[in-house]
């Protein structure tokens, strides 16, 4: 049986593709497997795929996206641990085998993929991802998610070194990341509609309210070109699937108490946009008449959703109530917009956070 099913999505991404595969061959297995999923590249992604690893699986197919691309490399897999990574990435020596380790069988006790007693078993794993040209730097140590939904890199920029323990957190980082394939399709898989962004967020949502941790594995060093960016098009989809990763996953009464701090969300995003210019002062009307449109399928998904065995409210007030303006903006208005927003946050919460002790 295979073990380990590597799915990797490129679209146009030949200048990365190559040291990608490169750093990743040796670390595969005889009982491992390496699929590409070239969503419709014409810079010859496919062709540099089939040249340096003839045994890898090729898919083509047309651009949907990173959510339904990964969808398509999954479906075609045969391991028992799905790893997605960006072809962005180069993975350490001893990379993958770390961020596998925590969801095979042989990882029982306390920290493994069995939980332990009393404690949620690991369904998703998540790299240290650094930055490629400054290695010592981090990238993301997972997501850190605020409660309204807002995610943002754990560790962004602050030193490796000081995020070298292995820790639970809000959610994996989709650029590298890995989980059992059989709890991957229990789930759903990634929700297509999304098309890119927030799916690891979302996906590690619903993992954790059917019962599972998302764990951050410091062995698992992965260098990522992470090239900051920020276009109308990245903001609405990041606010349109905010709204929907929470509109289709939670119960009404879970939604109704989280409202506060979504009002709260509202202005703080409003805000941003409003000071980003007159390019991105059309994102929230477009982001609302979607959803409206879309407003009885997600109602539709919601009722079909399956059970959540994990309470949405402690899930809810188990995330952060601050905002990393420090990501978003420099100097005195971040620190600002801190003191301003984090206390009232923090009191929006406060109908998630009683009877969640």
């Amino acid at each position: 049986m295979t073990r380990t099913s590597v799915v990797i999505v490129t679209f146009n991404s030949r200048a990365y593709l190559g040291p990608c595969l490169d750093a990743l061959l040796p670390q595969l297995g005889p009982d491992d497997e390496l699929i590409v999923v070239d969503n419709g590249s014409s810079d010859g992604s496919a062709e540099l795929a089939r040249a340096r690893c003839p045994a890898a699986r090729v898919i083509g197919g047309p651009n949907d996206g990173y959510a339904g691309g990964n969808n398509r490399g999954a479906a075609a897999s045969s391991g028992e641990v799905l790893v997605f990574l960006n072809p962005d990435t180069v993975v350490r020596p001893g990379a993958l085998a770390a961020l596998t380790a925590p969801l095979l069988p042989a990882a029982e006790g306390p920290e493994g993929a069995e939980g332990g007693e009393g404690r949620q078993p690991i369904g998703l794993t998540t790299a240290c991802l650094v930055h490629h040209d400054r290695p010592e730097v981090v990238n993301a140590c997972g997501n850190t998610v605020h409660y309204s939904g807002l995610t943002y890199c754990r560790g962004a920029n602050r030193p490796r070194a000081e995020l070298a323990e292995d820790a639970d957190v809000d959610a994996v980082s989709g650029a590298a990341f890995a989980m059992r394939r059989e709890l991957f399709w229990a789930l759903g898989g990634f929700d297509e509609r999304f098309f890119m962004y927030c799916e690891d967020t979302d996906l590690s949502l619903r993992a954790r309210l059917a019962g599972y941790r998302c764990r951050y594995v410091a062995a698992a060093v992965v260098l990522h070109h992470y090239r900051p960016s920020y276009t109308p098009a990245k903001a609405f989809y990041l606010d349109r699937n905010r709204h929907l990763m929470l509109l289709k996953s939670l119960g009404g009464a879970a939604y109704a108490r989280l409202l506060p701090g979504l009002l709260l969300a509202e202005l703080v995003t409003w805000g941003f946009l409003l000071l980003k210019g007159p390019r991105f002062w059309g994102v929230k009307p477009r982001v609302y008449a979607w959803l409206w449109r879309h407003r009885r399928a997600i109602a539709a998904h919601r009722r079909a959703s399956p059970a959540r065995p994990a309470p949405e409210r402690a899930l809810l007030a188990g995330l952060s109530y601050r905002l990393e303006f420090e990501q978003l903006a420099g100097g005195p208005l971040a620190l600002f917009a801190a003191l301003v927003f984090h206390p009232a946050f923090r009191l929006a919460r406060l109908p998630l956070a009683r009877g969640c002790a």
